[in-house]
């Protein structure tokens, strides 16, 4: 499976003790990343992580669409913004989850 390269996170590895609080999407296709990133989504929300940071890239806005169509009324997600200067800025998504 290609995923395991590009990703820091292995969704083979979905033990909550295991979750990183970031997924990186770059480099993914459309059907590559909506799996990916729904999985992390509850597998980070097991892990008890408040605060996640989804990398999606600056280019083209395809990804980070995709991601935010997700969070949108997600129901693990009580808000989300475009990371800040030093967070990656518009190449990155900080979502921040409801308390489990």
């Amino acid at each position: 499976m290609m995923l395991r390269y590009l990703m820091p996170y292995n969704l083979k590895r979905s033990r909550p003790d295991n979750v990183p609080n970031e997924i990186s999407l770059r480099h993914l296709t459309v059907d590559e990343a909506l799996p990916a990133f729904k999985q992390y989504l509850n597998d980070a929300f097991m892990a008890g992580h408040m605060v996640i940071k989804i990398i999606h890239g600056k280019s083209g806005g395809v990804i980070r669409g995709l991601v935010w169509d997700e969070l949108k009324g997600h129901s693990l997600v009580q808000s989300y913004r475009l990371g800040e200067y030093g967070e990656g800025g518009s190449g990155v998504t900080i979502a921040y989850l409801e308390r489990r």
